[in-house]
């Protein structure tokens, strides 16, 4: 999902790691000193793809996720995360593009013997993009607004554990949790540091990133300045512009002729090879963190029924759904969990493709003639083709779907907010989202005391160690209960033009870091 629903806030990505510089993560590696010490004056530097670059370019990014806000607490989807995480917002940490957390605004921290309280001293020099100076009282409110009420944001359950956040000085915030949090830091990578006096913030901004907003037409694009008072290293372009297009092939064309350098994620994989076979262009299969599920209503008969979920699974031809729909890329998981995942193991044989077995699964749960149910499908790709395809499947073992096609905003109110359903489709974008079967008040009502005390528990560890040991624990679980149906692993496909460099490969969560990118001419 998007956890909280559109496609997510922290919707597809961290993508690209970047260094800023040795002081900020204690090491910078001999490429990027090479490249400072090699950069020449005026427009002009030196590419890591060789030749010369553009330091006053302007790199137009092609999407199909524009923000449905500039809010990432309030329903503002996978393309608010898409295009001002990292750019124009920033946290305490950030998370890497190869899924690990380093400090940001955060200069340092240090944690109490008995794991409950952190200590956070903040970065100097750092300036929103109104020229007010960071302070303490700015991530109190961030933080504060991420865990209210009305929040939307994907990460407002983990953070629920704070209890108290005090200021004792303007560098200084001291939070206290209610009990331990093995992932607190982690889960602070996901909450933008927001001026404590800005407003307006579905339209507007008020970050500490390299880059400000310029202008958001809806419907159309939204760009991006590099901000002259970024306490790091600037941005290696001038100016970003993101491009929002309706179907996979107007963005193909897009790129074809050169209204785009770069799209962020390409969804349509028959035309991929007009780009592999042109010079002009290249095609790069990062890591994807996006999951399409299943999801069942596991309160909702009969689905609360665990063979009639392992049935269902098993009807599916999981392999063929996905190269129908992305010929070779993309990967099958049988799991909520991702090879790039600590706890990541391959479980795709737990309720592998057997129509045999879910016949007599069927049986055996007492629907030998087969039932019928409502799938509630998003109306946005893949999602229509995959319930075409799971109807025709099921139909095969004596189960009827009828399929409900439904908008983002009416799957958020009717599925994830009220439970108003009985099977749906989402993807699920996120890192480290197993979790979620922790909790048996989420949307799918998944419900199991072993696995809720396993997460609660792994929560609660002291090391990583003993934390990725319970949580493969749970991933076996809840593969073995059938909690949904993993239909597959979405590939994270990015294709630029060859003129660009430095710009992000992989999909945990959403991001599309554009402050490396670099551009020739």
């Amino acid at each position: 999902m998007n956890e909280n629903s559109k496609k997510s806030e922290n919707s597809r990505t961290s993508r690209t790691n970047r260094t800023r510089a040795a002081s900020l993560y204690g090491t910078a590696t001999l490429a990027t000193l090479a490249l400072g010490l090699t950069a020449c004056g005026g427009s002009g530097g030196s590419s890591a793809s060789g030749g010369t670059w553009n330091k006053n370019a302007t790199v137009n990014i092609g999407s199909l996720y524009e923000p449905q806000n500039l809010d990432n607490t309030a329903g503002g989807g996978q393309g608010v995360t898409e295009a001002l995480n990292g750019n124009v917002y920033e946290g305490l940490f950030k998370l890497t593009d190869d899924g690990k957390v380093e400090k940001l605004l955060a200069q340092n921290h240090e944690v109490s013997k008995d794991g409950l309280t952190y200590t956070f001293t903040l970065r100097d020099g750092v300036k929103f993009h109104s020229g007010k100076e960071l302070t303490s009282a700015d991530v109190k409110y961030s933080l504060e607004k991420v865990i209210a009420d009305d929040s939307q944001s994907a990460r407002k359950s983990n953070l629920e554990v704070v209890k108290d956040i005090a200021t004792p000085d303007a560098k200084t915030v001291k939070v206290t949790l209610s009990k331990k949090s093995i992932s607190f830091v982690y889960n602070l990578s996901y909450v933008w540091i927001i001026n404590s006096e800005a407003k307006d913030l579905k339209t507007t901004e008020d970050g500490t990133g390299p880059y400000k907003l310029a202008k958001w037409t809806r419907g159309s694009a939204l760009s991006l300045d590099r901000f002259a008072g970024y306490w790091g290293d600037a941005a290696a372009n001038k100016k970003v512009v993101f491009h929002y297009y309706k179907d996979a092939s107007a963005l193909n064309n897009a790129l074809l002729t050169n209204a785009v350098d770069v799209v962020t994620s390409e969804q349509s994989p028959d035309a991929l090879e007009q780009f592999k076979s042109n010079q002009n262009y290249k095609v790069n299969d990062g890591d994807s963190t996006t999951k399409l599920l299943l999801a069942f209503n596991d309160k909702a008969k009969p689905f609360t029924d665990v063979k009639v979920r392992q049935a269902v699974s098993a009807a599916i031809d999981d392999k063929k759904l996905l190269e129908s729909v992305w010929g070779g890329y993309g990967k099958l998981i049988g799991s909520m969990v991702p090879p790039t995942d600590p706890w990541y193991e391959d479980l795709t044989d737990v309720n592998a493709y057997d129509v045999t077995r879910a016949k007599k699964l069927l049986s055996e749960a007492g629907y030998a003639k087969g039932f019928s149910f409502t799938l509630d499908t998003p109306n946005y790709d893949p999602h229509p083709t995959a319930a075409t395809f799971i109807k025709s499947q099921l139909a095969k073992v004596g189960v009827t779907v009828k399929i409900n096609t439904i908008t983002p905003d009416e799957w958020y109110t009717k599925v994830y907010k009220n439970h108003d359903f009985t099977a749906t489709l989402q993807e699920h974008v996120n890192d480290r989202d197993l979790v979620w079967y922790g909790n048996p008040d989420f949307y799918w009502g998944y419900d199991n005391k072993q696995v809720t005390q396993w997460v609660e528990q792994a929560e609660e560890a002291s090391t990583t160690e003993e934390q990725t040991d319970l949580l493969k624990k749970v991933n076996r679980r809840t593969a073995e209960d059938a909690a949904s149906d993993w239909l597959y692993l979405y590939p994270q496909i990015v294709v630029a033009s060859s003129k660009l460099s430095g710009y992000p490969l992989n999909g945990l969560n959403s991001q599309f870091y554009a402050y490396d990118i670099k551009k020739k001419g």
